[in-house]
């Protein structure tokens, strides 16, 4: 004998939405949202904001104070030379923070919740660094201001200072990018800081930011002229100093298209790989 056809269960009806589900969000939207999380842990943490105020105005001022006599016979005129180098050394210095940002979140456990939300994945990724780029503009703005404060006068003008910053901002989000990989990869903050610091210190220091490369052995002058932080200091100075522009700002590009097309796939593909 057949089973009779089982009467549909009422009580759950009133519990199942009748509404047509939401779009999907765009990725727009999504790595907006993020980066409006990142706003929002420097809003009530406040001090997260801490090394971008300090590191800069101390960098700024030992150098130029302790450095510049020795070395250009005026405090004022080393400033002249050194203060692109500065600032692009200490919002480089910065970019370190976006890997940490992740793995802590890895670490908390949001990350997972995160990976689990019908959204487009990389947008996490893309959130933290368009809030980062914030703390970026901000170390920038403040290096100037106390350069302007202490003398330094650009002959480009406002203009060829806005534009070597956003050439500074360009690349410093592409290397944010490297930073991503290596904190997908690590196991601890600690470790991590480690591993960046050996990589940044020669990489900032093997370059042009405190002196002229012409003063270098020939041997050393090699090895900085491969640097793309020297590149990009040069290319910064020519832009602030209204002087005529070399092939420095195509090997900032360079490095920054390189930058984006081996660390920008491989951060996504670990990011969906991570356990």
């Amino acid at each position: 004998m057949m089973d009779s056809p089982r009467t549909p269960d009422l009580t759950l009806s009133p519990a199942l939405s009748r509404h047509t589900r939401p779009r999907r969000p765009s990725a727009l939207s999504c790595s907006l949202t993020f980066f409006w999380r990142v706003m929002l842990k420097i809003k009530h943490i406040p001090e997260q904001m801490f090394d971008v105020v300090a590191y800069p105005v101390m960098f700024l001022v030992l150098f130029t104070y302790i450095f510049g006599g020795a070395i250009a016979g005026s405090t004022t005129e080393y400033l002249q030379f050194i203060l692109p180098g500065i600032l692009a050394i200490n919002v480089i210095f910065i970019t370190i923070y976006t890997g940490l940002g992740i793995l802590n979140d890895i670490k908390k456990g949001v990350f997972d919740r995160f990976r689990s939300l019908p959204i487009w994945q990389p947008s996490f990724l893309v959130g933290a660094l368009l809030g980062d780029t914030v703390r970026y503009a901000v170390a920038s703005i403040l290096v100037i201001l106390l350069g302007l404060a202490m003398g330094f006068r650009p002959d480009g003008g406002t203009l060829g200072v806005v534009w070597a910053t956003l050439l500074l901002l360009a690349f410093s989000f592409c290397l944010s990018w490297a930073w991503i990989s290596l904190g997908l990869v690590m196991r601890t903050p600690e470790s991590l800081m480690a591993m960046s610091m050996v990589i940044l210190f020669p990489l900032s220091f093997l370059t042009n930011v405190l002196v002229p490369v012409e003063t270098m052995p020939g041997w050393l002058q090699a090895l900085v002229n491969v640097n793309p932080i020297t590149h990009l200091v040069a290319a910064m100075r020519e832009l602030m100093f209204a002087e005529p522009l070399s092939a420095s700002i195509g090997w900032v590009a360079l490095s920054c298209a390189l930058l984006l097309l081996v660390f920008g796939p491989l951060s996504v593909r670990l990011y969906r790989r991570k356990r």
